[in-house]
């Protein structure tokens, strides 16, 4: 198959999220006559998030809560030549498929999309801006993530042990392999943890949590003061 035009993998892992997935879901039913495949890996939903993936034929596994782990068992049952890590609450731009095509054919094993919040609150455009630029510090999971099977399969996937900054740490691990693009296209996430807790207060305990991660506080750790910290 040609690297133009490459099966894609879109895995997006789920716990209680019909009303979000519901939306991606119909996003994504446009580009059923291209080359793509959706896997829905859930940890144990107890709302309707399982009739809706079903609703839209996807391939649906039942994994153990974890994105890490849901991810990764997603991947194992993929059949791509490229593996498209999404949340459940994101939607990535028109022309995502195209630009994934794109970065491919130009070299990347990897890439992402820009932030944007469906929220139009200036703090939140303000934070999301900076995800333009380079630097594996400013990646994070709701930007989602493209990246070649054999490169994901080569760096381990996701590390499991991980509950918190999944979505960071597997992206030193690839850009050790190849180049990562971040692509001009912006990707709508849901901002329902900033309305929940508020802007500023959550940014703060983003920052809080990220530099205790860098610092090397334990994920057991980490997890615990997520937990305390934010209303969900």
């Amino acid at each position: 198959m040609p690297l133009s035009d490459p099966l894609i993998s879109i895995i997006i892992p789920t716990l209680n999220e019909e009303q979000h997935l519901k939306l991606v879901l119909s996003f994504l039913n446009d580009f059923r006559k291209e080359q793509i495949e959706i896997i829905i890996s859930d940890g144990g939903s107890s709302d309707n998030t399982i009739a809706v993936a079903q609703q839209y034929e996807c391939l649906l596994i039942s994994s153990s809560k974890g994105r890490a782990v849901q991810m990764n068992k997603g991947a194992r049952v993929a059949k791509g030549d490229v593996l498209y890590f999404l949340h459940a609450d994101s939607i990535p731009p028109k022309d995502w498929l195209e630009q994934i095509k794109k970065s491919l054919n130009a070299g990347f094993v990897a890439g992402c999309f820009r932030l944007q919040f469906d929220w139009q609150h200036w703090f939140l455009e303000s934070n999301a801006w900076f995800t333009k630029f380079s630097g594996n510090a400013l990646r994070f999971g709701d930007q989602s993530l493209f990246v070649t099977k054999n490169v994901f399969e080569e760096v381990g996937g996701f590390s499991e042990d991980h509950f918190l900054m999944e979505d960071q740490e597997i992206v030193y691990r690839i850009t050790k392999k190849g180049k990562l693009k971040v692509m001009s296209g912006y990707i709508v996430t849901s901002a329902r943890k900033y309305r929940k807790n508020g802007p500023y207060r959550m940014q703060a305990i983003f920052f809080y949590i990220y530099f205790a991660y860098v610092f090397g506080v334990s994920q057991s750790r980490l997890t615990r003061m997520y937990q305390r910290l934010i209303r969900t």
